[in-house]
């Protein structure tokens, strides 16, 4: 959940956190976050909305976004939490 509040927070129109930013405004170790991110992504709730050159790599980045922008409803209710964790196997 701190990842994906982390997008929510950091994502603009223009520009989507990297993967760097993401760990270091949600406090989850690398390890963990290396874990976590691509299955987020491979179940729907993330997606990789473009790249990005950053200083501190020779490859471009990828920048993370929310998959759909939830809605006041759908957040109260854990909105995909329950799709993340059942395709987490």
């Amino acid at each position: 959940m701190a990842l994906i509040d982390a997008v929510a927070a950091l994502a603009t129109p223009a520009k989507g956190p990297t993967f760097r930013e993401l760990i270091n405004f949600a406090q989850v170790g690398k390890i963990a976050a290396r874990h976590t991110v691509p299955k987020l992504v491979r179940c729907g709730v993330l997606t990789i909305a473009r790249t990005r050159r950053v200083t501190y790599r020779n490859r471009p980045v990828a920048e993370y976004a929310l998959a759909q922008r939830p809605t006041e409803q759908t957040a109260a209710a854990g909105v995909d939490l329950a799709a993340a964790l059942a395709h987490w196997r």
